[in-house]
């Protein structure tokens, strides 16, 4: 699927969100490519295999191209297995407020510690609730994307 991705990313301030989760997902992702320009990613979410293509994103950081296909387990698994150092491992949770979803993933291993909720828009001004367990705004923040995390995790900083 190809599309132009609009989202915002917030760090998170407690585990309030939990209570309001409707379902939650493991996943484990390596990069074939974390360019700046250009990121390749293999997800392995519960039994589903994924391959995705990202751009670059937008002066703000809300906005860039995405490719999303889905392969085989076997073959995401075999990928997984030449990507390059520092795979992402976290339990994504599925929040909704209002008319909007918020993905909040709890990270783990060299990224224990770290929580990052995203909601994806249809414009990159249009307004969206904010849950009281949302905290500081760091959307285009190039640190925090996971791509980067796998380079420099948590622990690190």
């Amino acid at each position: 699927m190809n599309s132009i991705e609009i989202e915002r990313k917030f760090l998170v301030k407690n585990l309030d969100f939990i209570k309001s989760s409707f379902d939650n997902n493991r996943i484990e992702q390596g990069y074939l490519n974390s360019n700046k320009d250009r990121a390749v990613r293999v997800r392995v979410k519960n039994n589903q295999g994924f391959l995705t293509i990202k751009g670059a994103s937008n002066q703000s950081g809300t906005t860039r191209f995405e490719w999303e296909k889905e392969i085989s387990i076997d073959e995401a698994n075999q990928l997984l297995t030449i990507c390059e150092p520092g795979a992402i491992r976290k339990t994504r949770y599925l929040v909704k407020a209002n008319q909007h979803t918020f993905e909040v993933d709890v990270f783990d291993g060299d990224n224990q510690g770290l929580i990052i909720a995203e909601v994806e828009l249809s414009s990159e001004n249009e307004s969206f609730e904010k849950p009281d367990w949302l905290g500081q705004e760091v959307t285009g923040e190039v640190k925090y994307y996971n791509s980067q995390l796998s380079k420099n995790p948590y622990k690190n900083w």
